[in-house]
């Protein structure tokens, strides 16, 4: 049976190597939180520029549907001046 200084000696060395995978592990905890506080930053980041985007996509299809209606009241402007002069047109025959 082994004695108890070589059963000490390994319950140390046992120990020894807990702690340096003890510290080992911390290290990449302390490497994977760097990781996840970037990837938090960069996903606000994205958060940021998607609800400027869709702002910007809101802003854009206001516009458009202004800029539809500006065109279709000035084809509309269009066609009742035609009909006007159509109108002045036929009154100036009725009248001789």
């Amino acid at each position: 049976m082994a004695s108890v200084a070589d059963q000490l000696d390994k319950v140390l060395q046992k120990t020894a190597r807990v702690i340096e995978l003890c510290n080992a592990l911390q290290e990449e905890n302390d490497l994977l939180k760097l990781e996840n506080q970037s990837l938090k930053v960069a996903l606000d980041t994205s958060k940021s520029k998607h609800t400027d985007l869709e702002e910007k996509l809101k802003v854009t299809k206001i516009a458009k549907s202004i800029e539809g209606a500006s065109e279709k009241s000035l084809d509309i402007k269009q066609k009742i001046n035609d009909f006007v002069r159509e109108i002045d047109k036929s009154i100036a025959l009725l009248k001789k």
